[in-house]
């Protein structure tokens, strides 16, 4: 693809690393052929190709963007299949990151959505805002119908009462009675480690089990990825440097063999890290280092551990949805369905399975219309297997999977740390 950036553009960071992406595109077209929205809604806008036409017009021209360029940016889920498809090795992802915080700079975005965005912005993140969120959710129940359909939308995503934790919370969880082999920090997540706690704990429980010792920073803060993909890129850089300079720190200690994910949209971000600080004097080399440590936690199990395995008298078929964050975003698919398949269970890959559930972050959220259709076609794929429970890498695919289905859905890590000795997950205990 063409570009026609002046010199002067050119000195800006962000425009040199697009230009040439850019011109990496030869205008094929194949990444429409597995672009969700493309699917759903036909139109060039809203696949790839489109996108990036839209977002090189913007940023050459130094437009203001239009309501309808917003619209079809918008749209896009950040699922990066197209990255996957693609012949000639184009980083889409840095290209839409770039158009979105163009967007969010130059452009007014209705009253209505900018309260949104900025809610989810504060409230997501912060575990406290979360839970009294949670509350006023609960005690508006019975009159959520007096609501706009994008509030009651939300709404039906919100929890309204949260699982009991049982491990306590501490920085460092030690190995006992065995010999330390490794070390580790663990990034417990925001919304995950209160909707969810198991699976932090299933992650710690099976690391431990396994001679790794875990390190829980308390001062780790979001992984930044909520607001990056919002485009609010001065809120997820505080976020971004708070953490590289604490994992950072913990790693100048010494030992520190790994930073591990068990939420694969975090995960994604974290190891991009390198490119988001690649000009910043200050950051870019700790910036380096924390993204060549980050592994998603299968991927790390995968490579450094040799898991004990437990035998059981039932076999289940699981039905193993791959986040697009982790097969699109981290190249990581076949480690967890290897290790998966070593309990002896019957493990099946979706149809379509390179295709969102529409969970993308705040995605089913912002954009609930399209969010619903691909759940549906998500669930019908499931379904059609007729699996016992469902297997995945990200808590946002859990929560948007379980909203379409009554087969029960277990993060990875639950059923591998069940077949390595530790408890039957409590959604599977009446099977």
């Amino acid at each position: 693809m063409q570009s026609n950036f002046s010199k002067n553009q050119l000195n800006d960071a962000d425009n040199a690393s697009s230009d040439k992406i850019f011109k990496k595109c030869v205008h094929c077209g194949m990444c429409n052929a597995t672009c969700p929205t493309y699917q759903i809604l036909g139109d060039e806008l809203d696949g790839p190709r489109g996108r990036i036409y839209l977002i090189k017009d913007m940023l050459e021209n130094e437009k203001k963007p239009t309501s309808k360029v917003v619209k079809h940016i918008d749209r896009c889920l950040s699922c990066y299949s197209c990255m996957t498809t693609c012949p000639a090795g184009v980083n889409y992802m840095h290209i839409i990151d770039h158009g979105k915080k163009y967007i969010e700079k130059n452009y007014e975005r209705p009253f209505f959505d900018r309260v949104i965005r900025k809610f989810l912005s504060i409230v997501l993140p912060n575990t406290g805002y979360f839970r009294l969120v949670s509350l006023l959710v609960k005690l508006s129940k019975p009159v959520h119908f007096l609501f706009p359909s994008k509030i009651k939308d939300m709404m039906s995503l919100m929890p309204v009462s949260f699982p009991k934790k049982t491990i306590k919370q501490k920085e460092i969880y030690r190995v006992n009675g065995k010999k330390t082999i490794s070390r580790v920090a663990l990034l417990t997540g925001c919304v995950q480690k209160e909707i969810s706690p198991q699976i932090n704990e299933a992650t710690i429980r099976l690391l431990n089990r396994h001679g790794v010792e875990v390190v829980v920073p308390k001062k780790i803060r979001c992984c930044g990825s909520l607001n990056h993909h919002l485009g609010k890129e001065d809120d997820a850089h505080q976020d971004f440097k708070n953490n590289i300079n604490t994992w950072y720190d913990e790693h100048l200690k010494g030992n520190l063999d790994a930073i591990l994910s068990n939420t694969s949209g975090c995960g994604t971000t974290m190891k991009d890290y390198g490119f988001i600080f690649k000009d910043d004097k200050k950051m870019k080399k700790k910036a380096k280092v924390i993204s060549k440590l980050t592994k998603d936690v299968t991927e790390y199990l995968n490579e450094n551990l040799k898991l004990n395995f437990k035998s059981k008298d039932k076999k289940y078929k699981i039905a193993y949805h791959s986040a697009c964050s982790m097969q699109h975003g981290q190249k990581v698919h076949n480690q967890p369905i290897e290790l998966l398949t070593r309990t002896n269970n019957e493990v099946m890959e979706i149809p379509e399975g390179h295709i969102c559930c529409g969970s993308a972050g705040t995605y089913n959220i912002l954009q609930s219309k399209i969010a619903k259709e691909l759940l549906r076609k998500k669930v019908k794929n499931i379904e059609s297997l007729e699996p016992d429970f469902i297997s995945t890498g990200n808590i946002g695919c859990i929560t948007q999977i379980a909203n379409g289905t009554k087969t029960p859905i277990l993060h990875t890590i639950e059923i591998l740390d069940w077949y390595t000795g530790g408890p039957k997950p409590k959604i599977l205990q009446k099977n």
